[in-house]
């Protein structure tokens, strides 16, 4: 579950380190995030072999999309999923990652929604 000021790791290669969130979408006075959502987040953190060539700025406001959380979520079938981390990729205004790569497995559920090109950019994905 995210809900504002938790902080979390960007796993693309935007060139942002670490993000914090500002607001959960959609809803009015919706608390929690989970895995699949979007945010609004406030950029904390660059890497430091990317700071010169980032497409991100320390400090920018930008949308974010959950990839993984703690607290895991149940799938389809059932099953639990849960991780070792909070993760987020930074999308556009149009729901288009922003970053070319994405780092590490991602939920499989990414293949049956409209993130379906963060799924495919990813290593690989689980369950």
């Amino acid at each position: 579950m995210i809900q504002p000021g938790t902080y979390l790791n960007v796993i693309d290669n935007s060139g942002a380190k670490n993000i914090c969130c500002i607001k959960v979408h959609p809803g009015y006075k919706r608390k929690y995030a989970s895995v699949g959502d979007i945010i609004t987040v406030s950029v904390k953190s660059l890497r430091s072999k990317r700071r010169s060539a980032s497409k991100v700025k320390k400090g920018d406001v930008l949308k974010a999309l959950v990839i993984r959380t703690k607290v895991g979520f149940k799938d389809f079938s059932g099953k639990h999923v849960s991780f070792f981390e909070n993760a987020a990729v930074l999308v556009n205004n149009q729901f288009k990652p922003l970053g070319t790569r994405v780092f590490g497995p991602v939920p499989k559920k990414f293949n049956y929604t409209k993130y379906l090109k963060v799924a495919s950019l990813s290593a690989g994905s689980i369950l």
